[in-house]
């Protein structure tokens, strides 16, 4: 079963992963402060896939690394 963890706590576990979080708190800019990891994968796409089943949760997919430089990021 999945816990909340604050963000760093998510960063240092799924360390270059891309992360499907149920977020529970947001900062003033809207970003995740905690949340619980759904799926976390290296492979994008599967986060994608788990992202289509999931209904009626805040949810936000996120990188825990560095952006690959041949990465278009849209805010």
């Amino acid at each position: 079963m999945s816990r909340v963890m604050n963000l760093e706590a998510i960063k240092e576990k799924h360390l270059g992963e891309w992360v499907l979080i149920a977020y529970t708190e947001l900062d003033d800019d809207m970003r995740i402060i905690k949340g619980e990891v759904l799926a976390h994968s290296p492979d994008r796409d599967e986060i994608y896939r788990k992202l289509l089943s999931i209904r009626g949760r805040r949810v936000a997919v996120e990188y825990m690394g560095e952006i690959p430089e041949d990465l278009a990021v849209v805010l």
